[in-house]
């Protein structure tokens, strides 16, 4: 038995074997589809369904990577600029269009096989309820003529009001769905009954029944966005813990930089684009520049200490909190806003107002002399 995070180093002998998935969010997508044909017999336990959407995965030769490294000066200009990092984004408007037209871009976009219909469909779908019910059902619409078994869809398409599409991750799949229709696959609802304990012959659920299996496999989720940083001892000013602090509320300054932490410059942290909610390659870049670009200028000025003021640190998650409470994201329960660990302070973990928008609002405070930063 083991966690998607600490898989083997070695070969996972699962030939032959009857094996155990649980969980069925994007990791587990990605096992339950790579091990399907490997296993004697694959369980998967699933609680919550998940909105997918196919992915195309071509093959490219020389004249394809030549093509698309043609569009280098294109892409180093729009990528940084972008709701999300890629380099597609959104340009229709719902209320501008009939819904024949709405139909044939949701149409052309799902074929796209990529992100694209939740990062640059239509950005009503994270503001208004009634677009995003519209969006989600094009969806499960698309994932239930895959499945074509009402059992399957009743365990693994949401259902309208449970989440809207796009307000928690949206994992892309290769045939994942057509997985449940294999004869060496079943699916374990645990809507109703659910995991009791782990026993010596498998996993044992709420009404007693036992699931013998040789292997399980936990897809249970990650301490998203403050968990990894929080499981290092990071200690600031006074003895003050990192670890403690998140505790009890999640806070940073642009996801840069922790009020009370000098000289703690962070990535990929807490109430950044970076935390999760863009092309990570395009947003580490910026927060990497931007940090380098601050040690160069401390440096300049003869000082070597830099850290967020409390009210500094207070504009930025109050500017943070009122962007978020306007979209849909904060109002359902994943691991966005940190509820699927028992305990952590609920928050939108990743800003909300795009990558654009973060970039030019670093990019202010630091041409603004690191404004709500002090400096030693």
């Amino acid at each position: 038995m083991f966690h998607t995070a600490r898989w083997p180093r070695g070969p996972l002998q699962l030939q032959g074997k009857r094996v155990g998935v649980v969980g069925i969010g994007a990791t587990g997508i990605q096992v339950i589809q790579t091990i399907a044909d490997q296993v004697g017999e694959l369980k998967v336990f699933v609680r919550t369904p998940q909105y997918v959407l196919p992915m195309k995965n071509p093959k490219y030769g020389p004249d394809e990577e030549r093509r698309y490294k043609a569009r280098f000066d294109e892409l180093k200009s729009n990528l940084p600029h972008t709701f999300t990092g890629f380099e597609y984004d959104f340009q229709h408007q719902w209320a501008a269009l009939t819904p024949e037209r709405r139909l044939e871009i949701l149409e052309e976009i799902h074929a796209d096989g990529s992100l694209k219909l939740w990062l640059a469909s239509f950005a009503e779908m994270f503001f208004d309820e009634a677009v995003s019910e519209e969006i989600s059902e094009f969806v499960r619409g698309k994932m239930r003529a895959r499945l074509n078994d009402p059992a399957l869809i009743d365990l693994l398409v949401p259902k309208p009001g449970d989440y809207g599409f796009g307000t928690h991750r949206v994992p892309l799949e290769t045939n994942y769905l057509e997985v449940y229709h294999r004869p060496n696959v079943t699916a374990v609802s645990l809507r109703d009954n659910p995991i009791a304990e782990i026993v010596e012959q498998g996993i044992k659920l709420a009404d007693g029944t036992v699931h013998e299996l040789d292997v399980i496999i936990l897809a249970t989720g990650f301490d998203a966005g403050s968990g990894a940083l929080s499981r290092i001892d990071i200690r600031g000013r006074d003895g003050r813990s990192l670890a403690e602090e998140w505790r009890r509320d999640i806070r940073t300054t642009y996801g840069l930089a922790k009020e009370g932490f000098p000289n703690l410059f962070m990535t990929g942290a807490p109430l950044a684009p970076s935390a999760a909610l863009c092309n990570m390659t395009t947003c580490l870049q910026q927060q990497t520049e931007w940090i380098s670009r601050c040690i160069r200028d401390l440096r300049a000025t003869g000082k070597s200490v830099i850290e967020p003021t409390p009210e500094g640190e207070a504009d930025w998650v109050r500017h943070h909190d009122e962007v978020a409470g306007q979209n849909l994201i904060s109002r359902t329960n994943s691991w966005y806003v940190g509820a699927n660990v028992p305990g952590k302070p609920r928050r939108v973990l990743s800003y909300t107002g795009g990558v654009g928008t973060y970039r030019q609002k670093c990019d202010e405070a630091a041409n603004d002399g690191y404004r709500g930063f002090r400096m030693g």
